[in-house]
């Protein structure tokens, strides 16, 4: 699975509107759907910040793997 795919899966999974998850990584709203979409790359920043808060680790995150390990501290 890409990351674009996971990162979609985990904000649906747990109830986040796109609008949210933009405001958290400090973007637009559109900026965050084209991370979805795939039509733009997420810096490795927000992919660091979303996997902290989604508690999963970056392997996870990045569909390297499909083990929900939790992020590590």
């Amino acid at each position: 699975m890409d990351y674009f795919k996971r990162i979609r899966e985990l904000r649906e999974d747990n109830d986040y509107k796109q609008r949210e998850i933009a405001k958290l990584l400090n973007v637009g709203q559109r900026t965050y759907a084209d991370y979805e979409y795939n039509k733009t790359r997420i810096p490795i920043g927000s992919m660091i910040i979303l996997a902290k808060f989604y508690n999963v680790d970056m392997n996870y995150i990045c569909g390297i793997s499909d083990v929900k390990n939790t992020f590590p501290i």
